[in-house]
């Protein structure tokens, strides 16, 4: 039976579930975030480079833009609540050398997503300052290399998060097995594909918003079991 004096500390046990619940919160709301902002830019901007600057005379896409715009620190901070509880989770068991990578990719895929969000928003004050030609020009550049941004570099960093983040959780025994082979698959996906398309994309918020769910569950269980 739990303690449930009034000012009495939590046991060690208590503290813990809500360690896992806290990640698995944080990275549900990433998920979803994320997963808006891939839809609603994915829409909004053609993948056709020729006609990269028509989404700007277009209000609703650029409503749609700037609504994703928006949304994007959220998520950010969100995804550095989601690593930061999980690393407090792991404590002592934690590999120093693939943390590194874990933290290290982490940061580098969200510090890539807000580069992209920012030429992005770069986008909507030119192409109001700007004459039509030019700012087709402008805008044409700039959609590229955001996109390069996103889909070479930043995907590519959340494939090694996860490849770290599972070989953490195949050490340590924290996940079932096929969740970390599932984990291995998917970020093998997300380093190969060459054409990435809005699904591809979006393999990084599903899968975490997967293992958040499961995190959830587990320690919801837990929870219910120690009350008892």
């Amino acid at each position: 039976m739990a303690d449930n004096t009034p000012g009495a500390e939590p046991s060690g046990l208590a503290t813990e579930l809500r360690t896992p619940r806290a990640a698995a919160i944080a990275g549900i709301l990433f998920a979803l975030m994320l997963g808006t902002v891939i839809v609603m830019m994915s829409s909004a901007i053609p993948r056709d480079p020729t006609r990269g600057g028509v989404w700007i005379t277009s209000a609703s896409s650029r409503g749609s833009v700037a609504f994703a715009m928006n949304l994007i620190p959220f998520a950010g901070i969100a995804f550095l609540w989601f690593i930061g509880v999980i690393r407090n989770r792991l404590g002592d068991r934690e590999d120093k050398f693939f943390a590194t990578v874990f933290l290290g990719s982490g940061l580098v895929f969200i510090a890539m997503i807000f580069a992209s969000s920012a030429i992005a928003g770069g986008i909507l004050t030119a192409a109001q300052q700007l004459e039509a030609s030019s700012a087709f020009e402008v805008t044409t550049f700039a959609r590229a290399e955001m996109l390069e941004i996103t889909n070479v570099y930043a995907l590519r960093m959340a494939g090694v998060f996860m490849i770290s983040l599972g070989t953490v959780w195949l050490r340590t025994g924290l996940m079932a097995r096929w969740t970390v082979l599932l984990t291995y698959l998917l970020a093998l996906s997300l380093m190969l594909m060459i054409d990435l398309s809005l699904w591809v994309q979006l393999v990084f918020p599903v899968w975490t918003l997967l293992i958040s769910s499961l995190i959830l569950v587990r320690s919801t269980k837990s929870s219910m079991l120690l009350d008892h």
